[in-house]
């Protein structure tokens, strides 16, 4: 079984995200921030798929992305940011960091769902 993880400060998107990948056969794991997400990331190498909001305590989903990009080993892992931010500067920022996906909040299962398709995960 695959394993993602969501990280969002939000306790509710998380069990949503979360939800909507156990329906399509992942291993989930969650964090609140980046910091969380990273201290975690480190104990499971078989992460092959990240769902990470962009304003979260401690550290962004930004800063996260340009940690996770920085690590060699986890050059496989897809990445997809999930968030309120809208301006088009965001999206392009957020795929430079190293984001393969940016999905908008609010989200439905449909959306997620077309998104794993379009990274080939699902």
């Amino acid at each position: 079984m695959s394993k993602a993880m969501v990280v969002d400060d939000s306790r509710a998107v998380r069990m949503i995200l979360s939800r909507i990948l156990r329906q399509v056969g992942y291993d989930v794991c969650e964090a609140g921030n980046g910091k969380e997400a990273l201290a975690k990331l480190a104990g499971e190498q078989a992460v092959s798929l990240i769902l990470v909001d962009w304003n979260m305590p401690e550290m962004d989903g930004l800063e996260f992305v340009r940690c996770v990009r920085s690590d060699p080993s986890k050059s496989a892992v897809k990445v997809m940011m999930v968030t309120t931010e809208t301006e088009m500067d965001r999206l392009v920022t957020a795929l430079e960091a190293g984001a393969n996906e940016y999905v908008m909040k609010p989200f439905t299962t449909e959306i997620i769902s077309d998104k794993l398709r379009l990274l080939g995960v699902l």
